[in-house]
């Protein structure tokens, strides 16, 4: 698809190679020239005029690389998540662009967001153990060596199925920093978006660790996503717990890899975008299955 840096560099070129031909042109009409100097700079005006004409051709090429991709995102994405409920998982602060990103993406698909939550790093253990104790149904989650890490199994767990979110429910005030929507209807895929700085804290790291692993093996489609250039990355820590990721969900092509991967089988994996190490730039765009009708006779 089109790549503005590319246009930048090209119209910069263009630029460049005007200047040489104004500069040799200039050189040409001055007098006290030998006829080698003016047919070297006149060899040299020639081959500027032809760098023109072909960077001239590239922009005309890159425009309708660009009407291209416009009229072919539309294609590739219409009823690719048709019908499809989302849940979105900040790890982290809500960030309005990746969430902006990323409901239009689900929405240009034939999607939907059902529910967005946002949960505060690093955690307040001892506030989460003592509201979980005074629970005698959600006790067991305050207890053991791995409780945070139960804890993010759960809660990853509630995200998908709806119907009873319990922990979630409970840990309102001490975990969730934005929640939306609906919390009771399962959902077919999860968005993650980490925006915290990687947790270093035992019950941070436990639990962060719990919510991905159950997302790996959670049944349905989770792609973890973040735009270019973001820093610190998270597609190692995707990669560690085996879940799909996009780095470059700004960008078209990000939003076509997330659409894809969310209506991908859930035990397929891949990383995608513009980072060294990343499978491609977009996964394999197998067709949209045609919603066929029925007629009584």
């Amino acid at each position: 698809m089109f790549d503005l840096r590319y246009h930048v560099a090209s119209l910069a070129a263009v630029f460049f190679a005007l200047v040489i031909g104004i500069l040799v042109g200039v050189a040409l009409a001055s007098h006290g020239l030998g006829n080698a100097e003016r047919k070297k700079l006149q060899a040299d005006l020639n081959a500027s005029q032809a760098r023109i004409h072909d960077l001239e051709s590239q922009a005309q090429a890159d425009k309708a690389e660009t009407q291209f991709a416009g009229s072919a995102y539309d294609a590739v994405m219409a009823d690719r998540l048709r019908g499809a409920r989302v849940a979105v998982l900040f790890v982290g602060p809500v960030d309005d662009s990746l969430r902006k990103a990323v409901e239009r993406t689900i929405v240009d698909a034939g999607g939907s967001v059902t529910r967005m939550r946002a949960i505060t790093l690093p955690v307040n253990a001892h506030a989460i153990e003592g509201e979980l104790a005074k629970r005698s149904a959600l006790a067991s989650f305050a207890v053991g060596p791995k409780r945070f890490l139960n804890v993010g199994r759960e809660l990853a767990t509630e995200l998908v199925t709806g119907k009873d979110t319990s922990l979630w429910d409970a840990l309102e005030d001490q975990l969730v920093e934005v929640r939306s929507g609906s919390g009771k209807r399962p959902v077919d895929a999860v968005v993650l978006v980490r925006t915290a700085e990687p947790q270093t804290r035992p019950a941070s790291a436990q639990l962060v660790a719990g919510l991905f692993r159950a997302f790996a093996d959670g049944g349905v489609p989770a792609v973890g996503v973040e735009l270019r250039g973001t820093f610190p990355s998270a597609v190692d820590t995707y990669k560690h717990y085996e879940l799909s990721s996009v780095d470059d969900l700004d960008l078209p092509e990000g939003r076509v890899a997330l659409a894809v991967l969310l209506a991908a089988d859930p035990s397929t994996t891949g990383h995608y975008g513009l980072q060294q190490g990343d499978d491609a730039i977009v996964p394999k765009i197998p067709p949209v299955p045609v919603l066929t009708t029925t007629t009584g006779g």
